[in-house]
């Protein structure tokens, strides 16, 4: 029997109409000009839902666009995986109202996966082993987020980073394939797990007139308990302590070294920690691709909108060797590595 790969054919986008720009920003708490803004994050806007748009809507927008750019039948997908934190419901799963909503089969299998930041990685992981132990064929993964409902406009330490977004990669079988998805490397450390966390909502802190309650922190960001929290400098010292070491072990587990990888695809969280993660790494700058000037921090949407991208401008070849990693929310963090085909 020949060996099968999984192998990503394609990668298309969806961005809500709507953008916040730094000089929205700048008229609505009036601490940071415009120019401020965009030299601490490197953002300029970030694209915003509106507030009939869900999470599920962009992913649905993007996977259309998805089947448009490479001519694949909807009935063929045979598997449906969906990162989000901006679920449309508890339950269902919002894959389920996604499978509905793109006419895919209904002997397709579906499921959401709760992750943030690493979760295109830990998406990537579900469809390998799914095409590679025959289970699926034809697998579709989409990411979206909608953070902007989640944040107060009032607290800058995150209004200034997130974007709204969603992205639709297709995965496929290819037997006897040279390259494709290779091998991945995961961390967990939950003792981060409330540096970057919605406190109220779900079971553990129901929502009430108390979580609603706003409140100014030390540093005159506003807030309640029902909205995004960051700790950005503890989040920030996990990233540059983890995903070096992250990188270093993934590069010993597919046995490259550093000069092998063409790109090295980073989550794009903001200018400021890529920058700074670039020099720890000692990688090369122009190896390592941003793209997130016009778009923000969009979460689990950040890597593929970055392969998109050097995908569709042709650089993207048969053959590229790509290291992929992502890092935040949980604390959770993941890396694979990728040739592509």
């Amino acid at each position: 029997m020949s060996s099968t790969k999984a192998v990503i054919r394609d990668v298309a986008s969806h961005l809500p109409a709507a953008r916040l720009t730094n000089e929205d920003l700048a008229a609505r708490e009036g601490a940071f000009t415009a120019e401020q803004i965009f030299a601490k994050t490197g953002i300029a806007e970030r694209p915003q839902a509106a507030a009939s748009e869900c999470a599920s809507d962009l992913a649905a927008d993007a996977a259309r666009a998805l089947f448009a750019k490479s001519g694949v039948d909807p009935a063929s997908i045979d598997y449906l995986i969906f990162c989000t934190q901006s679920p449309d419901y508890f339950l269902p799963a919002s894959a389920c109202v996604l499978q509905n909503a793109l006419g895919l089969p209904t002997a397709c299998g579906a499921i959401d996966i709760n992750q943030g930041c690493s979760g295109y990685v830990y998406g990537l992981s579900l469809a390998k082993g799914l095409i590679e132990s025959r289970q699926a064929k034809r697998l579709l993964l989409l990411t979206g987020d909608t953070y902007s409902k989640y944040i107060h406009p009032l607290d800058r330490s995150v209004c200034t980073l997130f974007g709204d977004g969603a992205t639709a990669t297709l995965i496929e079988a290819a037997p006897d394939a040279q390259g494709g998805l290779g091998v991945f490397q995961f961390g967990t450390d939950g003792r981060g797990a409330d540096k970057l966390i919605v406190p109220a909502g779900g079971f553990r802190m129901p929502r009430s007139a108390e979580t609603g309650t706003e409140s100014a922190d030390a540093d005159g960001n506003i807030r309640s308990a029902e909205n995004l929290y960051m700790d950005g400098r503890d989040v920030f010292r996990f990233a540059i302590t983890t995903v070096p070491r992250s990188f270093r072990a993934l590069l010993e587990a597919a046995g490259w070294t550093a000069d092998q990888v063409e790109f090295l695809v980073l989550h794009q969280a903001n200018r400021f920690m890529l920058d700074e993660l670039v020099t720890r790494l000692k990688f090369p700058r122009e190896k390592t691709p941003y793209r997130f000037e016009q778009l923000g921090n969009t979460v689990s949407s950040t890597i593929p909108l970055v392969i998109e991208e050097l995908l569709d401008d042709g650089r993207l070849k048969p053959g590229a060797r790509l290291a992929l990693l992502g890092f935040g929310v949980g604390y959770s963090w993941g890396g694979c590595t990728l040739e592509w085909v």
